[in-house]
């Protein structure tokens, strides 16, 4: 039985576990018809001509873990922002965790996908918001038809949330293959504000692989800052899918920092719905021997007066393979619109690839609309000047390579999450610099 006739016949006895009045069980249902009838995506297709899921689809993944495995915080310290006092949801093996989690409903809900499903004090921001934003193709069907448990947030009106909320799972060894596939909800109503850091992070050699979705709705002069840190170890692997939907003046900005992991896919998606709104999308790449990495985003302008900006930065080395698809569209009724995609990138060996394919389609003819790419190596001549001053070859190629990613790290704007992907940049390079960028 492969990967797929398992999903299909294991969607029969999660549905004789979960509530057949829930407010999403005809969604399930019709997801699941999708995903049975499209199955999963392979490079036939344009959106995945240059990666292939082969390598992570051949094992006997468990659908459904079948024991808890309890984490000592200690333990995970290192994989928390624990320099800052946070919101947290945490999850073992796609199962929540209470004692690693600090939640709260006091003016704000700060809680677990399950209670929205099932109590019905949730039932009106779910039958509004879920699944509402999400695109039906293969694989976030998949995670729709799935969809029990994960991150639930929305922040009321008028409200400054007063930490960042941390949004973490955990997968251990208790199962030889695990499949997870966490749904987040994110709704920021007019005129708040909240930070978000999210990350999944496999403690196991076993291979992992995880199918998540995740939903952001940012309501009127909502302000969201979104943050992805992606370091996971050599056998795990992730399809991370985000949605975002934007009303008037609203800003919203996602970060994707990717430096592990044995396949990574993101596919980020900016819907814009309003007038004089602003969506960021921000990300450094640093990945080596046979690790890949996908980027594929998405922004729609359809309202007038609106702008976006995509900044992209990748370092590969060894047999790393890079894929960048950016796409933006602007439609007829979005004039004024100003519209920034680019994609940099530096190739560190002779066998590391990048593909990468911006897009523009505009149908509006009052825009400002750019896009590029480049694809180089380290520039030999600065290098020779920082060499010949007394720093040793490989502190000067890192610290070019810092200097290349610098403009994204400057856009965080939480000094401690900055402080610590600084690190993780510097341990990437395999270097010690003593200072913060």
């Amino acid at each position: 039985m492969d990967l797929k006739e398992k999903l299909v016949s294991s969607f029969i006895a999660f549905e004789n576990n979960v509530d057949i009045d829930s407010p999403v069980h005809d969604i399930r249902s019709e997801a699941m018809k999708t995903f049975e009838t499209t199955g999963f995506p392979s490079k036939k297709e344009e959106a995945w001509k240059y990666t292939s899921l082969n390598s992570v689809l051949k094992h006997d993944y468990s659908v459904f873990p079948n024991q808890e495995n309890a984490l000592e915080y200690r333990d995970i310290k290192k994989y928390f922002i624990h320099d800052i006092d946070t919101y947290k949801i945490v999850f073992i093996d796609g199962k929540y965790s209470s004692h690693l989690s600090q939640t709260t409903h006091d003016g704000i809900d700060v809680c677990l996908m399950s209670s929205a499903l099932n109590k019905p004090k949730y039932r009106l921001i779910i039958e509004n918001y879920f699944n509402k934003v999400a695109t039906k193709d293969s694989l976030a069907s998949l995670n729709t038809a799935f969809s029990s448990e994960g991150a639930y947030v929305h922040i009321p009106k008028n409200k400054l949330v007063d930490k960042p909320i941390q949004i973490i799972h955990f997968s251990t060894e208790n199962e030889s293959a695990l499949m997870l596939q966490p749904r987040n909800l994110i709704v920021v109503d007019e005129n708040s504000h909240v930070q978000i850091i999210e990350r999944h992070q496999s403690l196991t050699d076993n291979p992992v692989l995880t199918n998540s979705v995740t939903e952001i709705f940012a309501n009127k002069r909502a302000i969201i800052d979104y943050y992805k840190v992606q370091n996971d170890n050599k056998n795990a692997s992730i399809i991370d899918s985000t949605f975002v939907n934007q009303k008037d003046q609203s800003h919203c900005l996602v970060h994707t920092f990717t430096f592990g992991g044995k396949l990574t896919r993101n596919n980020l998606n900016f819907y814009q719905n309003g007038e004089r709104l602003d969506s960021t999308m921000k990300g450094i790449t640093i990945i080596g021997e046979k690790q890949h990495i996908d980027h594929n985003t998405l922004v729609h302008h359809i309202e007038p007066n609106c702008e976006s900006h995509q900044d992209y930065k990748g370092i590969y080395g060894d047999s790393a393979t890079g894929v960048f698809n950016g796409k933006v569209v602007v439609e007829k009724l979005a004039q004024k619109t100003n519209a920034f995609q680019s994609n940099n990138n530096i190739l560190l060996s002779d066998k590391a690839s990048i593909n990468t394919k911006p897009q523009l389609e505009i149908f509006a003819d009052d825009v400002k609309c750019s896009h590029g790419c480049t694809i180089g190596q380290l520039d030999e001549s600065a290098l020779f000047y920082m060499k010949q001053r007394g720093i040793p070859e490989k502190e000067a190629k890192a610290l070019l390579m810092f200097a290349f990613s610098n403009n994204i790290l400057n856009s965080v704007k939480i000094p401690e999450l900055k402080q610590r992907i600084t690190k993780l940049i510097a341990t990437k390079l395999g270097v010690d610099i003593g200072f913060d960028l």
